[in-house]
């Protein structure tokens, strides 16, 4: 039902296809990964427990119906400064000019909060009408900060007023994203 398309190092050289693309971002060891494979209840996507393991643009067609979109992750990941310069660059590139995404998933570590690089990449969503909904990660781990509340709609116009909640290890929240994407 799901199938690899590939792993792409540039937005041009990503399949010009008719699936309506739902793509997931976040920060290095947000759970990504993780999170695309519970969603589509198989482990198409490789996880790892180090961060900034995802740097392309990894493509999964679902049933022939949509395209899941996993993104590199931003923030954490040890990589140079050149690397993480290029990979935002890229995703810039894809956010800005990729008219089959539909959703830009963002995702968030329930723990932390959002962090500067996740408001940045919001602000920058923003200010180009990229709309995305924001994805709670992790749930089911202990809170240390309640940074949730300062994220809304009112101060952020690109974003969805329903914020998901998700935890991949205990298939909690996965049903909303399901909705969104099509996936039964």
């Amino acid at each position: 039902m799901v199938k690899f398309v590939g792993s792409f190092e540039t937005v041009k050289s990503l399949p010009n296809t008719q699936f309506a693309e739902y793509a997931f971002v976040g920060r290095s060891n947000v759970g990504k990964s993780s999170l695309i494979n519970a969603v589509l209840d198989e482990k198409v996507a490789r996880t790892s427990n180090t961060p900034g393991r995802t740097q392309s643009l990894n493509l999964f067609n679902y049933a022939d119906k949509s395209m899941i979109v996993d993104l590199p992750g931003y923030g954490f990941a040890r990589v140079s400064k050149v690397e993480a310069l290029r990979w935002l660059e890229r995703l810039e590139e894809y956010l800005l000019n990729r008219s089959q995404l539909r959703r830009l998933f963002v995702l968030i570590d329930s723990r932390i909060g959002p962090k500067d690089s996740d408001l940045e990449l919001m602000d920058f969503c923003d200010k180009h009408g990229i709309c995305y909904q924001i994805v709670y990660t992790k749930k089911d781990k202990k809170i240390r900060e309640n940074e949730q509340l300062k994220l809304s709609h009112e101060n952020h116009p690109a974003m969805l007023e329903q914020i998901l909640e998700t935890s991949a290890e205990k298939k909690f929240g996965l049903q909303d994203l399901r909705d969104i994407i099509g996936v039964k």
